[in-house]
């Protein structure tokens, strides 16, 4: 159920980029908003914020750089057939570059360097460049 969520929601951004959208429609669930907070904390979106007809929706609104989306790739490592997961040791050998990495843990869902100063693993979920 959770990355029906998530795969629906980066669709629709990669989809509402491609076509020059300064905002999207996204159903309001606590899973999205978490993402979407480290979205906005690494500056990959402007923000976001719930519709005034709907509650139950959100507006997210994407970001550009020169008339190019801010998000190039976001790509699924974690799949419900075959589960990634990291230990802190592993985490500490990626070397992202310009990359923001997020999984699930047991605090919730954390960016790769959050995870390293917790020093904490989690299950690999989104790669985001």
């Amino acid at each position: 159920m959770k990355n029906y969520l998530l795969w629906n929601m980066f669709s629709n951004i990669k989809n509402g980029q491609l076509v020059k959208k300064s905002f999207i429609i996204q159903k309001k669930k606590q899973l999205i908003e978490q993402f979407l907070n480290i979205l906005w904390d690494e500056g990959f979106i402007i923000g976001y914020k719930v519709s005034k007809t709907d509650k139950k929706t959100l507006k997210v609104f994407l970001k550009y750089n020169t008339g190019k989306p801010v998000i190039n790739t976001i790509k699924f490592i974690s799949k419900p057939s075959r589960k990634i997961y990291f230990s802190t040791k592993q985490l500490w050998k990626l070397k992202p570059n310009n990359t923001l990495i997020i999984l699930s843990t047991n605090q919730g869902l954390l960016p790769d360097f959050r995870c390293k100063k917790l020093n904490i693993g989690g299950e690999h979920l989104v790669y985001i460049n």
